[in-house]
């Protein structure tokens, strides 16, 4: 069945894993049915509006506005050169907060209505913004350079391709010389330079999953169905894994295993992702791991009479399993990390009996995100657990969905968006205020302290008529994303990860066609990916027919 999305900001969202329970609608009821398993809007269709909030950070003091010049003056009659002098010492009073506070403005060299070039807010807790200035980030200085000229160009755009019904394009990966994405039974790498196609690596099905991860030397895990859609079904198992090298755009392998029940059914899966040389995919009849290099089976499914088995995994420096066991109404929910090469576990740390999925957002540290009692609402989550190596709890961090815009689709274990960790934090979008504008369209970042649970004085305000989204670390720094106006492109930043002053290293086109193709993304489902000056919006859902023209890739770059 066609999903059209409605007028104006926003795209469909993509639906939730194929197996396990389904995500509830979003509040109001707003949707569209499924056109299959696993093939159903996922949360937040159309983007939802969180509810006002105060200003600031709901746990830490509101910060005291600077001084302007010539605020200072007296009330009554007072000596004009008196009030001259009053208005002098305001102003370099106000100067001397700006410098110490680290925020900086210049002009725009982009024709861009002087936006501004860095802007900063206190970080550190313990300290104010002038002890702020002088910290480091404990993870270390980032990669990603301030290029000469931080105005972008819209590099290429590629439309949605023609298609018979809802289809899940969800995953893409850079390389220094390609972005690569799934398309229709396909996987496809782009020029980074005008989006020319590169290599089209043709499958016998659609993508159904894809890892998050890259190796070193750029191979990915993706599953994939064994034979192409047809109607009225728009749908086949997502039985087969298989790894692709990004820079040939050869599929290296592929495999399936059968089912621990016998015959000759094969396993099903919802989810991959890789840690180092294993591959591991997840699904409701249990986990599998491969070799990334050969495609040989590490461990599959078996039947257990604890009725036990690995949901999903989550990779990238570790790899990490959400167990469940027992009955389906009343699971129990562990978090294990485990050894790639044998899958046994090294610790288990049980969640809350009223869990009943779990995400992971960092294996290391690690940090997981559930939904406790069915309070999470559009998030999915309603709280953070912080462990430590051994497996043992460091802090349990509230953070409910009506107060950051972070989202988890609680039955993908690996699937967070708007959150990152770095330099012993959790880095938070909070969700939209109203700004001085006089409308809900700002909001800040904010984080917690793994070690502690408790708020820090990190704070990054995206300005009026912007709102400012995580999108990963880079060292200690954090890349984040800054949503387009009505009127101006979107930006990248880098937010030093011990001083917290923010740095523009991209500043999207004002004029019109570029800022529509980059308003046409949404925030909740579609993907961001900004790599060595050059910054990808691409889709995770597309259907057949939409209200708009609906594009499969927007690129910019400021690469010369």
């Amino acid at each position: 069945m066609p999903l059209d999305p409605p007028p104006g900001f926003g795209a469909p969202q993509e639906p939730p894993a194929g197996f396990g329970a389904p995500q509830p609608p979003p509040p109001g009821g707003f949707g569209a049915p499924a056109g299959g398993p696993g093939q159903g809007p996922g949360y937040g269709y159309p983007r939802q509006q969180p509810p006002y909030l105060p200003y600031g950070h709901p746990t830490q003091p509101v910060p005291q506005p600077v001084p302007q010049p010539g605020t200072g003056g007296p009330r009554g009659g007072g000596k004009p050169g008196r009030t001259r002098t009053r208005i002098v010492i305001a102003a370099a009073v106000a100067v001397a907060l700006i410098i110490g506070g680290g925020i900086l403005f210049a002009s725009a060299g982009d024709g861009g209505g002087g936006r501004e070039n860095e802007s900063s807010s206190a970080a550190g807790e313990g300290g104010g913004a002038g002890e702020a200035a002088g910290r480091t980030a404990p993870d270390g200085p980032g990669k990603e350079k301030v290029p000469a000229d931080t105005a972008s160009r819209l590099a290429f755009q590629h439309p949605e391709p023609a298609i018979d019904d809802i289809t899940n394009v969800r995953g893409s990966w850079t390389t220094g010389k390609a972005f690569v994405k799934p398309g229709v039974d396909s996987v496809v790498g782009y020029d980074p330079d005008d989006g020319d196609t590169l290599w089209k690596l043709k499958l016998p099905g659609q993508v159904c999953a894809s890892s998050r991860h890259q190796s070193s030397d750029d191979k990915v895990a993706i599953v994939f169905e064994a034979a192409k859609r047809v109607a009225p079904r728009y749908f086949q198992p997502c039985t087969e894994v298989g790894v692709v090298d990004l820079g040939s755009g050869k599929l290296l392998w592929r495999t399936s295993v059968k089912s621990a029940l016998g015959g000759d059914g094969k396993v099903t899966f919802a989810e991959v992702t890789q840690s180092g040389s294993t591959v591991a995919a997840g699904g409701l009849k249990g986990g599998a791991a491969f070799d990334l290099n050969s495609g040989e089976v590490r461990w599959k499914p078996t039947v257990r009479s604890d009725d036990c088995y690995d949901s999903g995994y989550a990779g990238g420096p570790a790899l990490v399993a959400v167990r469940r066991c027992g009955a389906v109404g009343s699971p129990r929910v562990s978090v294990q990390a485990i050894d790639p090469k044998s899958g046994a576990p090294r610790f288990s740390y049980r969640l809350p009996d009223t869990v009943e999925y779990a995400s992971v957002v960092s294996t290391e540290p690690l940090v997981v995100a559930a939904d406790v009692g069915d309070t999470a609402g559009v998030a999915g989550f309603s709280d953070l657990f912080s462990l430590d190596g051994e497996g043992k709890l460091r802090a349990r961090i509230p953070a409910t969905g009506d107060t950051y815009q972070a989202k988890c689709r609680m039955t993908e274990v690996e699937s967070c968006r708007k959150i990152a960790v770095g330099n012993g934090r959790v880095y938070l979008p909070t969700a939209e205020r109203e700004s001085s504008s006089g409308f809900k369209d700002t909001n800040e970042i904010v984080s917690f302290d793994l070690a502690t649970g408790k708020p820090t004085r990190d704070r990054a305000d995206a300005g009026p008529r912007h709102t400012l989204l995580p999108l990963r670390m880079d060292g200690g720094d954090l890349i984040a994303y800054k949503t387009p106006a009505y009127d101006t492109g979107g930006q990248v930043i880098s937010i030093d990860g011990g001083t917290f002053r923010q740095t523009v290293l991209m500043r999207n086109p004002d004029a019109e066609a570029a800022r529509e193709a980059e308003r046409g993304f949404s925030m909740d489902g579609d993907e961001i990916r900004y790599d060595r000056g050059r910054l990808y919006l691409s889709a995770s859902l597309i259907s057949k027919e939409t209200y708009v023209d609906r594009r499969l890739v927007v690129a910019f770059s400021t690469a010369d």
